[in-house]
């Protein structure tokens, strides 16, 4: 059974959807922004591991159900943006969990991992943010997790359901925007 939400006080950083081949309709439109949220990404994740918060990788599967997380990684390296993998990629600390549709929760061991390592709240970074981010932050937010969002660390195809998107997010999930160089991000 989970931990009841006052009794989940750690934070953990959730990396979505950024091991990639970008072989897919609207590859186009998002690797612009993808780019342009790298930089975001990285000093995340830099934080992260310097402040020894849980890093956890929430990735497509791509509908390949024979591939784990070595195999996804290792295809997108071989991929022509392997240059938007090789800097977010985890690292042997990082935990790694598979999805197959848009939410980092629906039908994966997400919320069973979050109560075991004592997580309510959750960073997300990744794309998309009108979609996977939009449609993960919801599914945190009726877990009663505390959700924060740093807008330079989320990339998006359409920017302004983007915008859209991290409004909704603040205003009916109370989910704190936030940029990447901010201080007590992981607090």
């Amino acid at each position: 059974m989970n931990a009841p939400p006052a009794t989940r006080g750690g934070s953990a950083l959730v990396v979505i959807d950024m091991i990639n081949t970008y072989d897919h309709p609207d590859a186009d439109l998002l690797l612009p922004s993808v780019r342009a949220a790298l930089p975001g990404m990285r000093r995340l994740i830099g934080r992260a591991r310097d402040e020894e918060v849980d890093v956890i990788y929430v990735n497509d599967n791509f509908g390949r159900w024979r591939s784990h997380h070595d195999e996804l990684l290792a295809g997108a390296l071989r991929g022509p943006h392997a240059d938007l993998v090789a800097p977010v990629r985890p690292d042997g600390d990082s935990l790694f969990v598979v999805k197959a549709r848009h939410s980092i929760f629906y039908e994966t061991p997400l919320e069973y991992l979050l109560a075991e390592y004592g997580i309510g709240h959750v960073v997300l970074c990744g794309q998309v943010t009108e979609q996977c981010v939009l449609y993960s932050a919801l599914d945190a937010h009726i877990r009663h997790l505390r959700v924060t969002v740093p807008t330079d660390a989320v990339a998006c195809i359409h920017p302004d359901l983007a915008d859209a998107a991290l409004r909704m997010m603040e205003r009916n999930m109370a989910v704190r925007l936030a940029d990447s160089g901010s201080t007590g991000l992981f607090g």
